[in-house]
């Protein structure tokens, strides 16, 4: 199969589709932020090691590492390019649901996606123009579609910006409307948000089916780098067990739904980013429950304290 060829496909997505899975992110995000108190950010302040080092791997070392994977692998300039976007967007919205399953530290994995959530109104459009003019063949297509971090900014100030606020204002102004509607709209934006993506992976399905093998080892590589980043940083600074496995899985689930609107909005669907991105966001949830299920078989040390007071007695 011609790998150039991914590029001249064109994903089927007019604008108000795109608005539509606009508002299904701005809603996901609102949702997100009604499980949010303003204690969730000063943790960070309070006990900052774990998330700090965290945010650490989230935006600095994850992209830094996916620009020499792009460099070491090769994959087409558009893909890589989606790699690099990927690399760039917060932490994903299942993340805190994995960590729980893994047995994490729950409240690391909430304040890394509250204060993610937050930096990536500024730290997004920086990664992405940094790291995709640094590589050669990506730089190129940064120049063609002309894109302007300030313009990438605006557009994620509004979908995650915006809806972020609105739901800490919410919660702290209305906590029991907040504490009543807070799981039913949960329900209610992911499956809306699910019904999107279904809905544009029908229309192009037979580009999915194509071109989807070009991407899987890209995405498997880079996924499982993304992991051990977190993991290992967090192991490196003698961080304890449950909070390797909650920096791990929160820089492992990226947000790769702001990463397909980005892609929409300023590179008009391009096949080889849409299709990588689009598969991310599959692969992610994949790779995350397998994480999960690995992480929980593994004992943590309260657990062999416990066994060790139960044979004492």
């Amino acid at each position: 199969m011609d790998v150039a060829a991914i590029d001249q496909v064109r994903l089927n997505f007019n604008p108000q589709g795109l608005f539509i899975i606009n508002v299904a992110i701005g809603l996901m995000m609102f949702g997100v932020a009604l499980d949010l108190k303003l204690e969730d950010f000063k943790r960070v302040v309070e006990a900052p090691k774990a998330p700090g080092i965290g945010l650490a791997a989230q935006f600095v070392l994850l992209p830094a590492f996916t620009f020499l994977l792009t460099l070491l692998i090769r994959p087409h300039p558009s893909m890589a390019l989606g790699m690099i976007l990927v690399a760039a967007c917060p932490g994903g919205n299942l993340s805190n649901i994995i960590t729980y399953l893994a047995r994490g530290n729950c409240a690391v994995s909430i304040s890394m996606t509250a204060v993610s959530s937050a930096m990536a109104i500024l730290m997004t459009p920086f990664n992405l123009a940094l790291w995709g003019r640094l590589n050669p063949a990506t730089a190129p297509i940064l120049r063609e579609v002309s894109l302007s971090p300030i313009d990438v900014f605006v557009t994620i100030f509004v979908i995650l910006g915006i809806p972020l606020a609105a739901g800490l204002f919410a919660s702290r102004t209305f906590p029991g409307l907040a504490d009543r509607v807070r799981q039913p709209f949960k329900i209610f934006s992911l499956g809306f948000f699910i019904l999107i993506v279904c809905g544009a992976l029908a229309a192009n399905w037979q580009h999915f089916l194509q071109y989807v093998g070009l991407v899987i080892l890209a995405v498997f590589l880079h996924n499982l780098l993304a992991l051990n980043i977190g993991y290992w940083t967090a192991r490196a600074i003698r961080l304890d067990e449950r909070d390797c496995r909650a920096v791990s899985i929160e820089v492992g689930i990226q947000n790769s739904a702001l990463g397909l609107v980005l892609v929409f909005n300023f590179f008009n669907g391009l096949g080889g980013m849409a299709i990588l991105v689009a598969w991310w966001g599959i692969w992610h949830i994949i790779s995350g429950l397998g994480a999960a299920f690995l992480f929980s078989r593994r004992r943590l040390p309260e657990d062999n304290d416990t066994i060790d007071a139960c044979r004492a007695h």
